[in-house]
């Protein structure tokens, strides 16, 4: 205290000159209007300067935020197209029932192997939130892998770059299906497998998924035709460049066939 009362007796005369230069300040905006108009301008200027900082500063620690609910709204809106109504006649009259065919649970990956022959994903989302093994898992760019084993509260995924990674695909203008996996090389490249010679394939087709097991729905992306080859003149081998970089993928959406117990059973009963 004693430091500050010398500083202010050592520099009393700066002081009291800037005192007077703000009184003298003061009066020459308040008896002048241009003076004045200007030192509004100015001043406006700058606390809109101000502001416009702060908000900007506000939106990027509250940007976490948002995209959680952004990502929340979506898995909304993504349960609710999946919900349709069916209309059935029924003795002349209409008789409406819901059905559902899949179900969405948005996540985000909490840690993701990528430089590995057998890569995983690991998930924040677990048993409790209805995650369990041999589900999907997707986000609007394409497929990103499936579901391997779950805890209470968090999951562990096999990755699409992963070796042991399989699902059914085909092209999504022609018939032809096949099997999407990955040969342990590039991050960015899968190869689609069996697929007959006779398949017209053109660079830059598009992948998507085929729809023929419990997991995946029909039509989701995988990605492009990059590369084109034969096997013994009787397959094509083809790399398909994914719409995903799975190195850089943050929030997902877990997908429940809510079905797929009833298939699973009917298949098994058929096949005893």
């Amino acid at each position: 205290m004693q430091f500050i009362i010398y500083i202010i007796q050592k520099n009393k005369h700066v002081f009291l000159f800037c005192l007077f230069e703000l009184i003298a300040l003061f009066f020459t905006i308040q008896l002048h209007s241009y003076q004045k108009s200007k030192f509004i301008n100015s001043a406006n200027s700058l606390t809109g300067g101000i502001y416009n900082n702060a908000i900007t500063l506000s939106s990027f620690f509250n940007l976490r935020v948002e995209n959680k609910l952004l990502i929340q709204e979506n898995e909304r809106l993504h349960n609710l197209i999946e919900t349709r109504n069916i209309t059935t006649p029924v003795d002349s009259s209409l008789t409406q029932k819901t059905e559902q065919g899949y179900r969405y649970i948005s996540a985000s990956i909490i840690n993701n192997d990528y430089h590995q022959n057998n890569n995983f994903i690991t998930l924040d989302k677990g048993e409790n939130d209805g995650v369990q093994a041999d589900m999907a898992i997707i986000n609007s760019q394409g497929i990103v892998g499936i579901i391997a084993k779950n805890s209470q509260n968090y999951s562990v995924a096999i990755s699409v770059l992963n070796k042991y990674f399989k699902t059914n695909a085909k092209f999504k203008n022609t018939p032809y299906f096949g099997t999407i996996s990955w040969n342990g090389k590039n991050t960015n490249i899968v190869q689609l497998l069996d697929i007959p010679r006779q398949a017209q394939v053109k660079v830059g087709d598009t992948i998507v998924t085929g729809g023929r097991s419990a997991i995946f729905p029909e039509g989701i992306l995988i990605g492009s035709v990059h590369k084109v080859g034969y096997n013994n003149n009787r397959h094509q081998n083809i790399d398909v460049k994914l719409f995903n970089d799975l190195r850089t993928v943050n929030n997902v959406y877990v997908i429940e066939n809510l079905h797929k117990s009833e298939i699973k059973n009917l298949e098994k009963t058929t096949y005893e």
